[in-house]
Parts: structure tokens; sequence; C-alpha cells
């Protein structure tokens, strides 16, 4: 007997796109890794049409990530800015995170101005509005005042409510398996 394969493709097309663009607003959240992956997959393909590409990372501290070596070899076409201290449990004292946090939101108000900057990723964000280090509310007035065609990326787990109300798309990472959970550390150019 000679298999013969059903034809499961797609073969119709519904094209609802408009011929407007704007500036986007995207949230990757959820419990699953890759949210930093996916905001810099989206980085690497806007510096492909030669677009200027800003990050600025709320939580990350002093070790040395593969972005960071990224951004140092691709400087003025992607900016890193890495304005936090570490993880919470690390720094051990709220007023300090929430100085560092309120740092960090002023770079990114300072990248956001930047018409220079088509794609901005504000790494880790929600997991700072998550703390309560910043106010969600001031988050979302400045998002509405952004410049027309600057793509606002915005990661980390347990995006808020009127974050994801606001934002054009918003994917949810969800953890299937991972190799923490068989006693694997996290390894340098795959997880940082």
């Amino acid at each position: 007997m000679t298999w013969t394969p059903e034809d499961r493709a797609p073969r119709a097309y519904r094209d609802t796109a408009t011929a407007a663009r704007k500036g986007l607003i995207m949230i990757y959240t959820g419990e699953g890794k890759g949210k930093t992956t996916a905001a810099l997959g989206l980085a690497f393909r806007a510096l492909g049409y030669r677009w200027r590409v800003a990050m600025v990372q709320f939580i990350k501290g002093k070790w040395k990530t593969g972005e960071d070596k990224m951004c140092e070899q691709l400087k003025g076409r992607i900016d890193g800015f890495r304005m936090g201290e570490g993880f919470t449990w690390i720094t051990k004292n709220y007023e300090r995170d929430v100085a560092t946090a309120r740092k960090a939101w002023e770079k990114c108000l300072e990248v956001l101005k930047d018409e220079r900057y088509r794609v901005v990723i504000f790494d880790e964000l929600n997991y700072v509005l998550k703390y309560n280090f910043l106010p969600v509310e001031e988050i979302v007035e400045a998002l509405k005042q952004k410049p027309a065609q600057t793509h606002v990326i915005i990661t980390g787990r347990d995006a808020p409510a009127e974050l994801i109300e606001l934002a054009d798309l918003v994917t949810e990472m969800r953890e299937i398996k991972h190799p923490f959970r068989a006693g694997l550390k996290a390894q340098p150019g795959i997880d940082y």
C-alpha cells in the first residue's frame, strides 16, 4: 500500500491588514523561558532594516551576558543599558530596589523620546511592576505618549492587566520542559 499524505495546509488567505502602520507595544510574558530571547530576535530583525534599537534592562546584575557583548559590538546600532543590580534576593533592600527601578525608568523615558530609536526594549519591566517598585499607571501614561512610529517591547513574567490592555501584541511563554528541572544550570549563549 502506498502512503498518500492528506493536505492540511491552508489554501485560502484572508488579508485583514490595512495600509496604516504604527509603532506597536508588544509584551512577552509568562512562566516559560524565551521572553528576552524573543525581544532580542525582534531587535535582530529590526537591525536588518538598519533601524536603531535601545534595550534597558531593569534586573540583570553584574554578570556579563551575550546580549551585553553583542551590544558592545553593535554600539550605535543597538544600545544596551543594564540598570539593575541583580535579583531581589541578592539586593535584599526594597528602598534601594525602588531607587534603581526609578533610575532605569528614567533611562526608558529618555530612549522612548529619542526618535533615533525605532525599537526600544524594556527588559524585565514587568517584574518591577509586580514587585511594586514603580506604579503601573505611570508606565501606561508614558507609553500612551510615545512617538507614533516607535515600537516598544516589554518583557517579564506577570504582565499587569493595564499593560496587556494597552498592548497591540501579547505573547505568553508557557514552560513545558526546562533543563533547570533536570539539574542543569543556566548556560552562556543559551540563557544569558
